[in-house]
This record gives C-alpha cells, structure tokens and sequence, in this order.
C-alpha cells in the first residue's frame, strides 16, 4: 500500500470478490449458473440466512489477512480506512438501500484489551463514505464468547446464542430501519446471525452484512461455509 491507497502491484495480487457472487452470503460463485435466477449459491437455497444479503469486498486469503489481522491484532488501525473504502465500493448499490450503519460489536474485556473495535472503525468509515449515519454501539455482547475461528459450524451457532443484543436505549434508533451491519470477516454467519436477530427483534426493518473479506470454500457435504 503506499498513503493509504493499494499500489498497483497489491492491487493485482487481491481477489477482490465480484460479479457473480451470491446475493444471500456473498461467497464467490465460479459462474453465473451456479446462482440461477435468484443469484443464491446452493447452501442459501438450503439453509437461507436470517439477513437479506451480503457483500465483501475480498476473498478471505493470505492477501487479505495481511490487511484484516494487523487491524484486528496490532494496532494497525489506518487499514481500517483502506478496507472501508473497498467495502463502499463494493457494495455501491447495497448503500443505496439501507439507512444506517451498525458494527458487529466486541465484549467489553476484549474492547478493553484491544482498545478499539476493528469492525467499529470500518463502520465509521462506510458510512461517511455514503453519507448514512451510523450508531457504533447499537449493538452489545452480552457475554465473553471463546474465539471461534477454531470452531465448527455448529459449535459457533450454540457459542454465539443469546450473546448478543441491541444496548438499551438505542432501540429507538434502530426501530424501522434498514441496517447495514459490518464486520471484518464472514464465514459460517453464526455472529452475523446472531446480530441480525437481535436487530429484527428490535424492530429494523431489514439487515444487510458487508464486510471486508469473505470464506470461500464450501464444504459440500454439510452446506455451510468453513474456514479456508
């Protein structure tokens, strides 16, 4: 990267996520096909997500993990602004259909540790890009959750349930509207999930996912996204 921006050496090495991808989860599809009409990969036909759609920016790879893990991990907060402007730019048309941005928040231990939300700030970043406002503490972790990168499908559903729920006194704001929830990465969608319930059940009236890298890989014999 060179003043915030990708040179053109680290351009050509990204793999940037785009059309076709699906619509639901965002993952990349090999082809056109494989999205029929409704532009949705086989796993969101089988198991469609609780939110309406998503989009990332890039694939989740060791080129994007050279951006996202100093973000998350070292302090390295000026990516933030790197990885939101390719978020925007990505998800152009999503902007134009949602009302307000809200990160996919950190238990307050965590937050304290690291002294920054990673998602927060690529939050902030998206929504002065589109002109939307954004409330960077709608939403709370109601508990200390084990990391799940090293977690199955599964075991991330049942860690994430009932971890998450909008923080009191900000139901006002999210009543009615159409959010667009943020966060880095998005693999199996447990923590997407369980931020979109806590939304819905707030009264918006849709949730839209963007983040900055999505999983890519599908395991076929269980229709649910897993680690690359």
């Amino acid at each position: 990267m060179t003043e915030g921006a990708f040179c053109g050496t680290c351009f050509q090495a990204a793999h940037r996520i785009v059309s076709p991808s699906c619509h639901r989860c965002g993952v990349p599809l090999e082809n056109e096909g494989l999205g029929g009409p409704q532009n949705c990969c086989a796993a969101c036909q089988a198991h469609p997500p609780v939110w309406r759609s998503a989009r990332a920016a890039f694939v989740y790879d060791t080129w994007s993990r050279r951006l996202i893990l100093p973000l998350k991990y070292s302090d390295h907060t000026e990516n933030a602004a790197v990885m939101g402007r390719q978020m925007a730019s990505a998800a152009e048309d999503m902007l134009q259909n949602v009302t307000l941005v809200v990160p996919v928040p950190l238990y307050r231990t965590r937050l304290w540790k690291r002294r920054y939300n990673q998602a927060a700030l690529m939050a902030q970043g998206v929504s002065r890009l589109a002109g939307l406002p954004c409330v960077v503490d709608a939403l709370q972790r109601v508990r200390s959750t084990r990391a799940l990168a090293r977690l199955s499908a599964g075991e991330r559903e049942r860690e994430m349930e009932h971890a998450v729920r909008v923080r009191k006194g900000r139901g006002a704001r999210i009543e009615g509207q159409a959010v667009l929830l943020v966060d880095d990465v998005l693999t199996t969608g447990s923590t997407a999930s369980a931020c979109t319930m806590a939304l819905m059940k707030a009264g918006a009236a849709s949730v839209d996912i963007l983040v900055a890298a999505r999983t890519g890989r599908v395991d076929e014999q269980n229709p649910r996204f897993v680690q690359e």
